[in-house]
Order: structure tokens, then C-alpha cells, then sequence
């Protein structure tokens, strides 16, 4: 996978093809357009004596059909003209451009009959800031086979004028989890925020596990869901969070450095689900009727 490689590394390379009719191959997906690769080395094919080659998924006769629309179907947006369409395109405007009131928003949550929440089971997302805000959020399964985001709670000291302690913030875990409602299996935190870990473990928390802060991954995932229709957000309880992922969108500066990045600004209750969408996609994916 060359793209994932350090430029450094691939010059190195290249160098030590002395002897005579030595080649290297390598493949990859592709990347931003102004990646090293490819404003440095396959642009300039035909003057350095390179080689290049454009495969899409049709072109291995190996791959069952299904798997070919399965995969097509899991990748969207940014993912799908790079991936599924082999296109070097730019990481640019919203992250989550699929994101529709009409379609991702619900102002009930499922219940039962005598008014309970109906959920098959539930995992929690915190994203824990200092001068930052702190977001917890819940993310329930539905018996339709949806995800409903519901509940967000945040503390913004810069706002508030005071910060939290850890305890402080084990303190309001405890108390936003009765008003919740629901009892999380999982609560994926912040893998940055150990000292945060630590309390909520020593306060009697169970399920308290470090978040996978793998960034594009997560976003993919989130992504995923909402194109397929399976990521809701309840309107009543979420506003913040569904301000933040209307707004969410690729760093421009970061682009013209050849790198995926989102603009860090009112992110929190974003990073706090995409951690937990991350977490539970051994539940969600099955869905998505993928190559998972």
C-alpha cells in the first residue's frame, strides 16, 4: 500500500534498483491528488519511465459478484470515488455530506408499550477535554436495526468558567446515566484521557474501555451508516452533536499538504460518536450486507 509509505523510504528504494532489468511494483488505492505519489511520481509517468496501471474492482474475475456490489454499497462518499472508483480526488468541503435532517433526525426514540425505552442494548462515547468541552453521549441499538444516537451531555469550561476534576466529571457520568435510563455495555473513552479511565474504574464503572482513534476509519464507519440509513439522532436530546456534524468538514490546509484531516473546531460530540460507532461495528456491520 505505497500511499501509506514515507516518501523517504520509497526514494531509498528506488535507489537500490542497480542491477540490470530491476523492478519495483508496488500497488495502491488512491489518495488526495496532491499526495507525494502522485504529484511527484505516477504525474510524471512517462517522463521518469514509470509504469502505472488503473484496475477497478469489475477487472478481477475473482471476486464473486455479490462481494463487488457489497463493497460498493460499504464505501460512500470521499471513500467511494477513491476506493470503488480508483479517482484521486481531493478530501474536501463536508465530511458528512450525506448527513439529512429528514432522513438521519427522529423526534421519538422506540419504545414499549407501557413507555419504556425499547433498545436491544447500548454502549456510551466520551470525548474528555480540559479547557475543551467534555461530550457523553449513548448509542443504542433499535429492534429495526438502526443506531440512535440520544442523550448527549457536555461540560465547556471555557464557556462555564470553571473546569471539572475527574472526579467531578465520574461524579456527572454517575447522575447523566440515571437520567438516561439505559445502562451501558461499553463506554468507549477518549484513549487520550487515562487519568479519566482510571476514575471512572476506581468510582465502580464497568465496561470502560479505550476508544480506536483511528480518525478516517471512524469517519468511514459513520459515514457508512448514514448513507445506508441506519445511524439516526434523536432531535430532542442531540442538537449540539447534530450542529457539530453540519458543520463537520476537511481542513483545506491540510489538503494541500497532501493529508486527510478534519478541521479540529466543535468536534467533540462528533469524536465522542465516532468513537462508539467504531466500537460497536462488530453489532451494525452485518447491516450493511459488506464484506464484514
Amino acid at each position: 500500500e505505497l500511499t501509506l509509505w514515507p516518501e523517504s523510504f520509497f526514494t531509498m528504494l528506488l535507489s537500490r534498483l542497480s542491477l540490470p532489468g530491476a523492478k519495483l511494483y508496488a500497488t495502491t488505492n488512491p489518495d488526495s491528488p496532491a499526495h507525494w505519489l502522485k504529484a511527484r511520481y505516477l504525474d510524471r509517468a512517462d517522463e521518469l519511465g514509470l509504469k502505472r496501471f488503473h484496475f477497478l474492482l469489475e477487472d478481477n474475475p475473482a471476486l464473486p459478484k455479490a462481494y463487488v456490489e457489497a463493497l460498493s454499497r460499504e464505501y460512500t462518499g470521499l471513500w467511494h470515488k477513491r476506493f470503488i472508483l480508483g479517482l484521486w480526488v481531493a478530501a474536501e468541503g463536508a465530511i458528512f455530506d450525506m448527513f439529512a435532517a429528514e432522513r438521519h433526525i427522529v423526534a421519538d426514540l422506540p419504545r414499549t408499550r407501557s413507555g419504556d425505552l425499547a433498545f436491544v442494548r447500548s454502549n456510551a462515547g466520551v470525548d474528555y477535554g480540559t479547557s475543551n468541552p467534555t461530550v457523553f453521549l449513548m448509542l443504542s441499538q433499535g429492534a429495526d436495526n438502526c443506531m440512535y444516537v440520544h442523550d448527549e451531555w457536555r461540560w465547556d469550561s471555557r464557556q462555564r468558567g470553571r473546569q471539572m476534576t475527574d472526579a467531578d466529571y465520574s461524579r456527572e457520568y454517575g447522575t447523566w446515566l440515571k437520567q438516561v435510563g439505559v445502562e451501558p455495555r461499553w463506554t468507549f473513552i477518549d484513549p487520550s484521557a487515562a487519568s479519566f479511565h482510571a476514575q471512572l474504574y476506581r468510582d465502580g464503572h464497568k465496561g470502560i474501555t479505550p476508544a480506536d482513534n483511528t480518525v478516517l476509519d471512524g469517519i468511514r464507519n459513520v459515514a457508512a451508516l448514514l448513507e445506508a440509513d441506519r445511524l439516526k439522532f434523536h432531535g430532542p436530546t442531540t442538537q449540539k452533536i447534530v450542529e457539530e456534524f453540519q458543520s463537520y468538514a476537511w481542513d483545506p490546509k491540510a489538503q494541500k499538504l497532501g493529508e486527510d484531516k478534519p478541521i479540529k473546531v466543535a468536534d467533540h460530540g462528533v469524536d465522542a460518536a465516532r468513537y462508539v460507532v467504531r466500537g460497536t461495528e462488530n453489532v451494525w456491520k452485518r447491516w450493511l450486507g459488506s464484506r464484514y
